[in-house]
């Protein structure tokens, strides 16, 4: 029972960290949705290891109903996952996330077809997913990567770093690890594809204008 209590805790102070809106302990324990459905999670995940999959999966919906989360009661999530606002989450039954991973509203954790076995994401620790992005399939996100808000990943994303567009493309951040993903801006990252197409822009500009010039003077 302490082990339950202090884990409970943890996943409390989580969310106290990581949203400024959080007053207390008891207001998140109360209200947020979040908690609610990983609290929920861990009874139905429980019943499913022990193959009681038709009331697993009883609680799983009941609990997407009262939260707006769908968790597959086969995902294996770990310890302090933030879910923030979390309407429109669904993580899918092959699903693996590490410790003190955030995510936000509409986050889908799916495959990409009817395959048996897993095809779901694995997801490391200290993971950041900004709101509506889509990770499809059986690769890995490694440790301390982030994810940008809209992005769409098909493949795996290496540790320390950021996927960001459709389909998404790694852009790490001047090399650096991100320590913690309660620090991260998921909207203002550098989208390397754009920065090409900005580039080749200029470019077609300072042609244009050196062919302007060129017309002007006199024969």
């Amino acid at each position: 029972m302490a082990k339950h209590v202090t884990r409970l805790g943890g996943l409390l102070a989580a969310y106290q960290r990581r949203d400024p809106a959080a007053r207390s302990k008891l207001e998140v324990f109360l209200l947020y949705p979040g908690v609610h459905a990983i609290l929920w999670h861990r009874v139905a995940h429980w019943l499913y290891l022990r193959r009681r999959y038709f009331l697993a999966r009883w609680i799983s919906q009941h609990a997407r109903k009262k939260t707006g989360i769908e968790i597959h009661p086969g995902a294996t999530i770990g310890r302090r996952l933030v879910i923030d606002h979390g309407m429109g989450v669904v993580i899918g039954e092959t699903t693996e996330i590490g410790d003190d991973c955030l995510l936000y509203q509409g986050v889908t954790l799916g495959g990409t077809g009817k395959d048996q076995g897993k095809r779901h994401p694995t997801i490391g620790n200290n993971v950041l997913i900004g709101s509506g992005a889509r990770v499809l399939g059986p690769f890995t996100v490694g440790d301390n990567a982030r994810i940008a808000a809209g992005a769409v990943v098909l493949s795996a994303v290496p540790p320390n770093c950021t996927a960001v567009g459709v389909p998404a493309r790694i852009a790490r951040m001047n090399g650096k690890p991100v320590y913690y993903a309660d620090d991260v801006d998921q909207i203002h990252v550098h989208d390397p594809i754009m920065e090409e197409l900005e580039a080749l822009r200029r470019q077609v500009e300072e042609l244009e204008h050196s062919l302007t010039d060129t017309r002007r003077r006199p024969a």
